[in-house]
Parts: C-alpha cells; structure tokens; sequence
C-alpha cells in the first residue's frame, strides 16, 4: 500500500508540473517551461520506477510509462523515452497502449532513420 501511495503522489506531482509547463508554454517562457517539463519527467520516470518490475500491474505500469516517455520527449531527452518506450513493450502492455508506443518510438526516431540513409525527409508533411 505505501508503494501504491508513492506512485499516486509522484503522479500527482508529475502532472502537475506538466501543466505548470503547459502554463508557461502558453505565457511563452521556454525557459520555465523547459525547467517544469524536466521536473514532470523525473517525477512521473520516479512513479514508473516503482512498478517496474510488477508485470502483472497493467495497465497501470504501462500508463506510467508511457507518460515519462512522453514528458522525457517534451524536455529533450529522446534517449530516456526510448528506454522508456523499450521497458513496456518488453512487458504485456494492453494492446492500445503498445501500439501508441511503437507510433511514439516512430515519430522519435524516422527522421534519423532516413538521414543515416541519406533521404531527405520532411515530417511535416507525414
């Protein structure tokens, strides 16, 4: 039980950064909202930690997870969110889930895909 109280107030204060950050998006300060994105992530990559392991926990575990990869994008650490992404998928996510994922994994990574194979390639347009 005091696990699963661990990861709710971890959560909490994770989503409540994010939106911090959302906030100061909005107001156009990068420079904060940069700095509450990374505190959002290392809160919810925290919450995620707790349930790493606990397979059977979905899809909570997933959940978790997939919102640190997606707050580690926001803040610039694309390799944390491949971890991230990496650690569920080597679990059972719910199937919906898995595939955001694998979407997500995609997104992070086709523009260096085509780079190394000399395309050019303008996402904008995917």
């Amino acid at each position: 039980m005091v696990i699963i109280n661990q990861i709710q107030d971890l959560h909490k204060q994770a989503m409540d950064f994010a939106e911090m950050a959302q906030i100061a998006k909005l107001k156009g300060d990068s420079v904060s909202a940069l700095k509450l994105s990374k505190q959002a992530f290392e809160k919810e990559r925290l919450a995620a930690e707790l349930i790493v392991n606990n397979l059977v926990a979905e899809p909570t575990r997933s959940v978790l997870h997939r919102s640190a990869a997606t707050l580690a994008i926001d803040c610039g650490e694309i390799a944390a969110a491949e971890r991230l992404i990496a650690i569920v998928l080597s679990g059972n996510p719910p199937q919906e889930i898995a595939e955001e994922l694998k979407d997500l994994f995609v997104q992070i990574n086709i523009d260096k895909y085509f780079a190394r194979r000399g395309i050019e390639f303008d996402s904008a347009k995917l």
